[in-house]
């Protein structure tokens, strides 16, 4: 049976709150809908991704077979729609580190790869499909940044950035379709959900697989949803919260 639904922002702002001030070990499990803020477009809603005009269908660009057949594509796709230098934290990704300073929130699961959790100033991040901040030599293991991606000093005739210690070839430590998750992340996130006492759900549409799967692993007493859409899990929620997410973490 669905628990509370609400709207409204103020209303939202004052559930929150309450849920955490009345809870000592909460998880917040997110995902593309808590940058939407900042300007980076999600996947699935009418604006996002999944619905723009491209050659090819994203989630055949972003599959690592076709990473391998068409790096130049790939690239092309990577640093035009995956990499937002200019975007900064929005009010949730303030909220949600202020929250861990205050020894509230235990940690951040994020199906996010914008590293804008870290840049608000979060510590316990897991990324489960990782960092376009991380990329990383198929040869040698050295370590590049997004802005090194962007710059474009290190690349073959197709476009492909290749390292510079050892002209290997740069992949990003990002999560393809195809690809399984890090084990480590997984599994760490997988401890962290089951050991919370509220859990909360937020700017996920809870259809991509695995990730979507871990909330079975939760078995506290307090479950809030924060998306603008329906979910295929919003029965079992005790709070559902469908405005803005920025809006509703403004507390």
């Amino acid at each position: 049976m669905m628990g509370t639904r609400i709207s409204e922002p103020k209303a939202a702002r004052e559930a929150l709150s309450e849920l955490f001030s009345t809870h000592e070990r909460v998880v917040f499990f997110g995902g593309a809908g808590v940058s939407t803020a900042s300007g980076i477009p999600d996947f699935r809603s009418q604006d996002g991704l999944y619905n723009q005009e491209f050659d090819y269908p994203p989630e055949t660009v972003l599959s690592h077979s076709f990473y391998e057949r068409h790096p130049s594509v790939f690239f092309d796709f990577y640093r035009k729609k995956m990499i937002a230098l200019e975007a900064r934290p929005n009010r949730c990704h303030e909220k949600l580190a202020e929250l861990e300073r205050d020894g509230v929130l235990s940690s951040v699961v994020t199906q996010n790869i914008d590293g804008l959790h870290q840049r608000a100033g979060s510590r316990r991040v897991l990324e489960l499909h990782g960092s376009v901040h991380r990329n990383i030599c198929r040869s040698c293991g050295a370590v590049y940044d997004a802005a090194w991606i962007m710059a474009r000093g290190h690349e073959d005739g197709r476009g492909v950035p290749v390292c510079p210690v050892c002209g290997g070839e740069v992949k990003p430590d990002v999560v393809l379709y195809e690809e399984p998750l890090d084990e480590r992340v997984l599994t760490e996130a997988i401890e962290e959900i089951s050991r919370a006492d509220a859990l909360v759900i937020g700017g996920t549409s809870l259809t991509v697989y695995p990730a979507a799967g871990l909330t079975r692993y939760f078995g506290g007493d307090a479950l809030a949803i924060v998306n603008r859409d329906a979910t295929g899990q919003d029965g079992a929620a005790d709070l559902l919260v469908t405005c803005d997410i920025a809006q509703a973490f403004d507390f």
